[in-house]
């Protein structure tokens, strides 16, 4: 099932003062999606930089969609810049891969790993990436540590 693509061009924006950058999504998310919050979306930037993310409203009159640093090193462009987005309503489950070695940790603490299982995609995906940041092995194995001891803690996220 191929859901339809929505396509514009729009003017990349700086967010504030800070090194964050969004496009305004010039259509009506209730008319297309039926949905007034966020949609979750899958997007092709420039017909050539995918990016799984989120249309939401950010006391803007119209949704936005922020792109990362990382999008915008992809496509050498900037704030003022113009770029051209696909866009379709992305249905797919969001699943964290976790490395083996994580995995082993959370069959040690089963209730941690229930917890885990209870968080959102974006603060999963926040504590894998922070255990997966760690550039020597001790500095890891630490971090599991204490990721299962912030999980039970009831710490959302990084």
């Amino acid at each position: 099932m191929n859901l339809q693509s929505i396509e514009f061009k729009a003017i990349i924006q700086q967010n504030g003062e800070v090194n964050a950058a969004f496009v305004e999504f010039p259509f009506s998310t209730e008319e297309l999606f039926n949905k007034k919050g966020q949609v979750k979306i899958k997007a092709v930037f420039d017909g050539k930089v995918e990016y799984r993310g989120s249309l939401a409203k950010m006391k803007s009159d119209c949704h936005i969609l922020g792109l990362t640093q990382e999008v915008r090193k992809q496509l050498n462009k900037t704030f003022g810049d113009e770029v051209s987005v696909s866009l379709a309503e992305d249905k797919e489950e969001r699943i964290v891969e976790i490395a083996d070695d994580i995995v082993f940790v959370f069959n040690e603490n089963p209730q941690a790993k229930d917890l885990f299982d209870k968080m959102s995609y974006t603060h999963r995906k926040e504590y894998i990436r922070w255990i997966e940041e760690a550039k020597k092995p001790e500095t890891r194995e630490n971090r599991k540590i204490k990721m299962i001891q912030m999980i039970l803690d009831g710490k959302k996220g990084i």
